[in-house]
């Protein structure tokens, strides 16, 4: 039961405007899909999403985009063209945990934080980072575990708790890397007052091939507090929104005459249904 996980960012119209600027930034990177509603690419040899789903949404820091540079260079530039027009959170500058290190929202609205490192200590140069804040503060090392005993091929990295007499509370999550279908994502615990949390505009999309697998996340996913959404949308007890979708479904949709009927089909469902979709597809 392996899956594709990868993000989807909500954007008001300008997901190709988006995926073009990313893809610019940073090698290995191309726009693999590009419809009216859909925009996906890949930066850096990553799988995105980006969705022109209207005004609704806005990303904000409790999803941010973790990017390990290996040089003053690198750095630099790629922090340049991210601040153009953007909002710098915390300045590019030596910290205590990083010689160079900063935190920025670009003019997408996407939160990043770029820090001088090497490749080999995440293996990904793009890792998605969870902040809890309100009242998911503390949730970190739980919301860990689960996801981490949900998926296959997943494992905890190292989670790294604060101790007695620190600016937290001991116990909570200072920095966590875990692995989620050989995908690797980090997350912390963000004390004070933060006028953000999650939101449907960063979701993770989970592709399944069939409808058991379907009906696995879904269940599981959805237990506990978590909330049924529209087609194949949810949030989990933590409020981290994901979308549930069978694999057959770009398939299905990039035959012009199918598409149409399947979408059709789709806009009534909250979980998947994929023999629905078929059957819609041949209608």
């Amino acid at each position: 039961m392996k899956n594709n996980i990868h993000p989807c960012i909500w954007y008001d119209g300008n997901a190709k405007a988006a995926a073009e600027f990313y893809c610019s930034l940073f090698p290995n990177s191309t726009i693999t899909a590009d419809t009216p509603m859909v925009v996906n690419f890949e930066i850096a040899g990553q799988k995105f999403m980006g969705l022109n789903g209207g005004p609704m949404f806005k990303p904000n820091p409790a999803i941010s985009f973790f990017v390990v540079c290996e040089s003053d260079d690198e750095i630099n530039e790629l922090w340049k063209q991210l601040a153009d027009g953007g909002k710098i959170m915390m300045p590019l500058d030596k910290y205590d945990w990083s010689e160079r290190y900063g935190f920025l929202e670009d003019r997408f609205g996407l939160s990043w934080q770029l820090m001088k490192g090497k490749y080999s200590d995440v293996n990904q140069k793009i890792t998605p980072c969870f902040l809890f804040t309100g009242n998911r503060y503390g949730k970190a090392e739980e919301a860990v575990k689960f996801y981490t005993a949900l998926f296959p091929a997943s494992s905890i990295t190292g989670i790294l708790l604060y101790g007695e007499n620190e600016e937290q509370a001991a116990g909570n999550v200072k920095h966590s890397q875990f692995i989620l279908d050989d995908k690797v994502f980090m997350a912390m615990d963000g004390p004070g007052s933060h006028e953000f949390g999650f939101n449907e505009a960063i979701s993770f999309v989970v592709e399944c091939s069939n409808q058991k697998e379907i009906d696995f996340y879904w269940n599981k996913l959805t237990a506990d507090g978590g909330e049924e959404s529209m087609c194949g949308w949810l949030k989990d007890k933590f409020g981290v929104s994901w979308q549930i979708v069978p694999a057959v479904l770009g398939k299905l949709m990039s035959d012009p005459s199918k598409a149409q009927k399947v979408m059709e089909a789709f806009l009534k469902m909250r979980k998947f249904i994929i023999a629905d979709l078929e059957k819609a597809a041949v209608s």
